[in-house]
């Protein structure tokens, strides 16, 4: 806003934005190196926790390297994967993929299945109990700059803006500067502030694309005797087809409870694709269907995942601030895991910081931390899978899968490619097509008892937002939905959206695009996907959007 506010300020040595597991693994290393520092972390969630998503079947490396002894500290990650599948599934049936001639790195043996916000809970009384600051329900909604053009901080806490006008109203709170030597942004995927230092900095000069898909999870108890805790399984195929990329994961954890996940690769062409509904589709395939059967769905929720990998890893570090874990984009895509890796990312960066402070440096480039990135352990499992993302998308399901599993032996025999690093081309909101070059898909409408509709799912993410403020979903150009992307696209943010927040209302000269962001689950897929690149997603009021309970 272009109004001047007055804010009162807090010093540190780092401030960290994010209580993920890269931001929390960044707070724990500072203080397990140096006791003394300041160090702050500020999570938009109500709690830590309430926004963190993940699949998760967990690499224990990058917690084994932070707190070894997590076992002894009382981690809550006890259900070892016992049990690998991989199927590829046709409408009617399935057809098993054998884990022989798989590569290594793709198996899940010393791999647990956890609640990564369960974990996240428990990183956060960790790093509590080492003398981090800790504020839950503190959105940062703008970088502090500073004289020479470095990240300075962050302002976190900002409520009380006008609904209509954005100005300050009658209650504005205009929270405070938080400034620190060094701002370590953990936003996760598509963070704003990430974004908006990605573009300032031109991070990305040189880089492919960054590339996503949505994931959408939903927790379910089932009957006793269907559950086999410590299996996995993960499948491709139906019901996407040639539609989309994408697969599910399955993941029986403790307490007769499985994780039923669908990802959704954001570089499909056609605008009629319904992402969730063919999730919902998906479960009624014969062998989901059987598991669930007689069970009940007890959460839901969605969010996007970074997937362009190797290739697609902008610069890291600017003057004063550096990008950890899924702000980035460290997913290793044929694993479905990025944890390990944002957790390593974090304890990277707290020691190129705690480093830089202990000689005297503030507000200059994290060199260090950037080379550690792509030098060690996360380049190195980067590097190994970079072509099975870009070989999907062009070849397809079934090349992809030869061609892929060769890429990876031949990284992980002899250290090389036969393919070098293959590009993605174009962004995903770029590969969207005409909605007159493709056919609408009829769904099937949801049951009830397997399938559910959006909003009635959308109440199992316990998502909140106080309606007395502005909208965090930002039209650049108001007219662009119903101009532009509804002849051309058939407006398609009606469908990417997981949680049904963008809807046309009215036909012809009555047609209006209406955004309800009370239901926005944060996964950010309208910012990637929209075709005019006409959606920018912010932060809301501290504290609002979902209340994840064991995701």
């Amino acid at each position: 806003m272009a109004e001047a506010v007055t804010r009162e300020s807090m010093e540190y040595d780092v401030v960290i934005v994010g209580g993920g597991p890269a931001g929390l693994s960044a707070a724990i290393r500072l203080k397990q190196l140096d006791p003394d520092l300041s160090v702050v972390l500020l999570e938009k969630g109500s709690e830590v926790g309430a926004h963190i998503l993940s699949g998760a079947v967990l690499d224990p490396s990058g917690l084994d390297a932070l707190i070894p002894d997590w076992r002894e500290k009382g981690a809550p990650i006890t259900v070892p994967v016992v049990e690998d599948n991989f199927y590829v599934l046709g409408p009617a049936g399935q057809m098993r993929i054998p884990n022989w001639p798989m590569p290594p790195l793709m198996n899940n043996h010393g791999n647990y299945i956890v609640s990564m916000a369960n974990v996240c809970r428990w990183m956060a009384g960790q790093a509590e109990a080492l003398g981090v600051e800790i504020f839950p329900g503190m959105s940062c909604s703008q970088l502090v700059y500073g004289p020479a053009g470095e990240v300075r901080g962050v302002v976190a806490g900002e409520f009380g803006r006008d609904p209509e006008t954005g100005e300050p109203g009658p209650s504005y709170e205009p929270g405070m500067e938080l400034l620190g030597k060094y701002v370590l942004l953990a936003e996760g995927v598509r963070g704003s502030l990430s974004k908006e230092v990605i573009a300032r900095y031109d991070l990305s000069k040189g880089k492919e694309p960054q590339k996503f898909g949505i994931g959408m999870k939903e927790i379910w108890e089932i009957d006793p005797e269907k559950h086999r805790p410590g299996t996995v399984t993960h499948t491709m195929g139906w019901p996407l087809g040639s539609n989309a990329g994408g697969g599910s994961f399955i993941y029986h954890l403790d307490n007769n409870q499985v994780y039923v996940g669908f990802v959704v690769h954001l570089n499909y062409q056609n605008p009629h694709l319904y992402p969730y509904m063919e999730f919902q589709r998906f479960k009624h395939h014969p062998m989901v269907a059987e598991l669930l059967r007689g069970g009940k769905r007890v959460a839901y929720g969605a969010r996007a995942i970074t997937e362009g990998g190797w290739q697609s890893l902008p610069k890291l570090v600017a003057p004063g601030v550096a990008l950890l874990g899924c702000s980035a984009g460290m997913v290793n895509v044929p694993r479905i895991k990025g944890n390990h890796n944002a957790m390593l990312s974090g304890k990277a960066a707290a020691e190129a910081a705690f480093a830089a402070i202990g000689a005297g440096r503030s507000g200059d480039e994290l060199s260090a931390y950037e080379a550690e990135v792509r030098n060690g352990a996360i380049g190195a499992d980067l590097k190994k899978v970079r072509n099975v993302k870009p070989m999907w998308s062009k070849w397809g399901l079934v090349p992809s899968l030869a061609l892929g599993g060769l890429d990876m032996w031949t990284n992980n025999l002899f250290g090389l490619s036969l393919f070098g690093t293959i590009g993605h081309g174009k962004t995903d909101a770029a590969a969207t097509g005409k909605a007159r070059d493709f056919q609408p898909i009829d769904y099937p409408k949801p049951d009830g008892k397997l399938s559910f509709d959006r909003l009635t799912n959308v109440a199992f993410s316990f998502t909140n937002h106080d309606e007395n403020q502005p909208a965090h979903l930002k039209l650049k150009d108001p007219s662009v939905p119903i101009r532009v992307n509804l002849p051309e696209y058939a407006e398609p943010a009606q469908r990417y959206c997981p949680a049904g927040v963008y809807e046309v209302v009215g036909e012809g000269a009555d047609a209006r695009f209406v955004i309800n962001f009370q239901n926005c689950v944060h996964c950010k897929t309208c910012d990637i996907k929209d075709p005019s690149q006409n959606i920018n997603w912010t932060t809301p009021q501290g504290g609002d959007g979902p209340n994840y309970p064991n995701m």
